[in-house]
């Protein structure tokens, strides 16, 4: 996958596919590169809204719930970082500068801003996949601590202790079982590949094949002793919402 100005090569067929879960605003005035981000988040499994300045951005994001904003700083009627001002005052929602404008001053500006990155123009597609993730990763650990108890059907997950009941039997998890079932679980539904599974949970630096995820999906399907976990073929592993 190349920088921005190439185009990803997307299977229009899947689109629709994952039920999307986390909300991402994306703001830019450029028609290519807004369609490109939207095309390509989609496809990744996020709902996707679009604004094309910043009153529209400001105004879009007062009357929705979004877990996530990418900004242009270039943007016509209210500029970017004003944009940034306006949405760090009243929310805590993570915000991703995408800008042309690579000289400190301008990236020094929007961290002032309470910026959570700030990503340069042209940008790998791939990279930026990845940062959206430990941003809303990031968001979640933080959300977790204030309430470590999920339940999703007759599974029970405590994130304090990481013990684990299913249908009131207790089962012994390793971190990183107990980790991958709780994604899946926090979020039912929601389809994950193999890649998005390696991304949130592994060291995506680190030279892990995709298949690791297989086994610890084999592994947590023999400890549940149930099927809880579905395999979506060709897309990859879910909790499906039949079992809230």
């Amino acid at each position: 996958m190349g920088k921005l100005r190439i185009f990803s090569i997307l299977n229009p067929q899947n689109q629709n596919i994952m039920p999307v879960m986390k909300k991402i605003l994306v703001v830019e005035d450029e028609q290519e590169i807004r369609v490109l981000l939207n095309n390509f988040l989609t496809h990744e499994g996020f709902e996707v809204s679009l604004a094309k300045d910043g009153v529209e951005a400001i105004s879009m994001f007062a009357k929705a719930h979004f877990d996530l904003v990418l900004l242009d700083v270039m943007i016509p009627k209210i500029d970017g970082f004003g944009v940034c001002e306006v949405i760090k005052r009243q929310s805590d929602v993570p915000v991703m500068f995408l800008s042309a404008l690579n000289d400190d001053k301008s990236q020094i500006k929007g961290y002032d801003l309470m910026a959570d990155d700030y990503v340069t123009k042209p940008f790998s597609m791939p990279i930026l996949i990845r940062k959206i993730n430990a941003l809303l990763r990031r968001n979640d650990t933080a959300d977790n601590r204030k309430d470590p108890i999920l339940v999703c059907g007759d599974i029970l997950l405590n994130n304090d202790t990481m013990e684990v009941t299913v249908a009131g039997k207790k089962i012994d998890l390793t971190t990183r079982e107990f980790d991958l079932l709780y994604t899946l679980a926090k979020n039912p539904g929601r389809i994950y590949s193999r890649e998005m599974l390696l991304d949130l949970l592994w060291d995506y630096d680190s030279l892990v094949d995709e298949r690791i995820v297989d086994s610890h999906i084999k592994n947590l399907r023999h400890k549940l002793g149930g099927d809880y976990i579905e395999t979506v073929r060709g897309r990859g592993y879910k909790i499906g919402r039949k079992d809230i």
